[in-house]
């Protein structure tokens, strides 16, 4: 299986296991079967340590709580950068007439697809899938075809995308969106710092990830300037401060002042 779909289905793992706790912090009753065995084997693969780890389930009920308050707010149109096997147009309660447009390779979005069909799974939201490779330059003109208005305010979720991508490849994505996003657009992101890439703990788990062909290329400790420079005011939360604890976060939060450290941003940016 491509290595990047195994690690959405791997996700899709993590969330279904999140969803039989009793304390669970969202449900996602298709996540299962967008898992499947693959998945399963995956996360059950990983040491204890990394399996243990509350991330993902945080930033999922951080960003599901980002979906409601910006569709709240009037936005209806929302784009999944790399969608992989997010289940938000099904399992969030979209507000009447939000289009939701899922981001992905012919690959990801055709699996995806199949095991949906396999639960007769239905969006709650007027979903639209689209082919795009986001390496290319012409992505804008297939998301604009399948309907995106561009005149309209619109929310972006890119969700454990960045860190794959090399730095041009960051900055070629985000100038990409750009365009698309009038004022009062909202961006939702999460981002690596570059201390996470080097920090001497994180090498021997960055090395397996190179091993599975999924290696961790971008980060940068000055999230706020990257999303500056092309038109975007952001707020940064870390897992475990306010916003972003939810009751799981076993670890202290350290200053942002104090360099060195390897840390993992979640980001809610408005266009300007």
């Amino acid at each position: 299986m491509e290595a990047i779909a195994a690690t959405a289905r791997w996700t899709a793992a993590v969330r279904a296991r999140e969803s039989q706790r009793q304390d669970r912090l969202f449900d996602d009753p298709l996540a299962a079967a967008l898992a499947g065995e693959e998945g399963f084997a995956r996360l059950d693969a990983e040491p204890e340590v990394a399996r243990e780890n509350p991330f993902i389930v945080i930033r999922t009920r951080f960003f599901d709580d980002w979906a409601r308050r910006v569709t709240a707010s009037g936005l209806r149109q929302v784009v999944l950068v790399a969608a992989g096997m997010d289940t938000r147009a099904f399992r969030l309660p979209w507000p009447p007439g939000t289009i939701l447009w899922e981001l992905d390779r012919s690959h990801v979005l055709e699996l995806k697809q199949s095991l949906l069909d396999e639960v007769k799974a239905l969006p709650g939201c007027d979903r639209r899938p689209v082919n795009v490779d986001l390496a290319s330059s012409g992505w804008p003109v297939q998301l604009r075809d399948a309907g995106f208005d561009m005149a309209s305010p619109s929310a972006w979720l890119a969700e454990g995308f960045f860190q794959y991508l090399e730095a041009e490849d960051v900055e070629r994505v985000l100038a990409a969106i750009a365009p698309l996003a009038v004022p009062g657009s909202r961006f939702g992101l999460d981002l690596l710092s570059q201390d996470f890439l080097q920090h001497e703990w994180m090498q021997p788990y960055l090395r397996e990830l190179e091993r599975q062909g999924t290696p961790w290329r971008f980060g940068t400790n000055s999230p706020e300037s990257l999303l500056a420079a092309h038109g975007w005011r952001a707020t940064v939360t870390e897992p475990g401060s306010e916003g972003a604890h939810f009751g799981r976060w076993p670890w202290p939060v350290l200053p942002r002042e104090q360099p060195g450290w390897p840390r993992s941003f979640l980001i809610d940016s408005v266009r300007e």
